[in-house]
């Protein structure tokens, strides 16, 4: 009977293996900005692609929270700057600093805020640019200022994150259901203006998470986003950056100008 556990015990381990080897990416030599990295979603982003070996700058307007996302990871690997991705002459700044001693590999264009929650007739005009700068603009700005560099270098790949919303439309979020929406415009532009290069420029569309980004909207908006998703529960974020490192990888060789969908059934096309 020992004998049986012992064996048993060992298949499990070898099973365990092959799954870990199967989910793991070969990120070690490559270079990952990512905005908006310091909580949430880029967060999390930026710490399965350390595990993976890659060097990951993130990118985030909070410095107080870049500081503690910091101390968090705790690795060499990361290193951090203060921007405002609504700034092109920051977003090329920063750009400029690191190509002057790296490529720049893969972009993760996740800085986003959702802007006030109200109809369109009643929004504020500077509330909705803001949105539409830091969204859209932001996404844009990177883009531009990096793509050249990936050209050079016959390499990258880019990830935008857009949204069920820049889909769907959600009532009372026409600032950011438009930005979002932008955004899917936009990667599918890129991407075909890449598509003889080796970079793939594709989006991803999530539902609601449980992050911080719920604080900025009203209660009644999460339950109303929240009962639209079939699968009735929040995103994970270990789900989202899962996709997201695939989209990122050597091995998505084939797949740009695309929107895949992480919306747990709400939006199926």
């Amino acid at each position: 009977v020992n004998w049986r556990i012992y064996s048993f015990c060992n298949v499990l381990s070898f099973v365990r293996k092959i799954i870990f080897i199967m989910n793991k990416f070969d990120f070690n030599n490559r270079t990952a900005v990512i905005t908006g990295g310091a909580q949430g979603f880029g967060l999390d982003i930026a710490k399965k692609f350390i595990s993976f070996g890659a060097n990951v700058i993130i990118w985030d307007i909070d410095e107080k929270q870049l500081q503690i996302a910091s101390k968090e990871i705790n690795s060499s690997k990361l290193s951090f700057n203060k921007v405002d991705v609504s700034n092109f002459d920051q977003v090329n700044k920063a750009v400029i600093e690191i190509t002057s001693s790296s490529n720049i590999d893969i972009l993760i264009n996740n800085a986003g805020i959702t802007g006030p929650n109200t109809t369109v007739w009643d929004y504020s005009i500077n509330e909705w640019n803001k949105v539409v700068e830091i969204n859209l603009m932001g996404t844009f700005y990177c883009c531009k200022s990096i793509v050249p560099n990936m050209i050079k270098n016959n390499y990258g790949r880019i990830v935008n994150v857009a949204s069920v919303a820049g889909k769907d439309g959600n009532p009372n979020a026409s600032a950011y259901s438009s930005a979002k929406a932008g955004i899917i415009g936009l990667t599918k532009s890129l991407g075909k203006e890449l598509a003889d290069k080796n970079i793939a420029v594709n989006a991803v569309t999530p539902s609601t998470a449980n992050t911080k980004i719920l604080n900025q909207m009203s209660e009644k908006h999460v339950k109303y986003m929240l009962s639209k998703v079939p699968r009735a529960r929040f995103l994970e974020l270990k789900e989202f950056s899962s996709l997201v490192c695939w989209l990122s990888s050597e091995e998505n060789s084939f797949s740009t100008a695309a929107v895949f969908d992480i919306s747990g059934g709400r939006s199926t096309y």
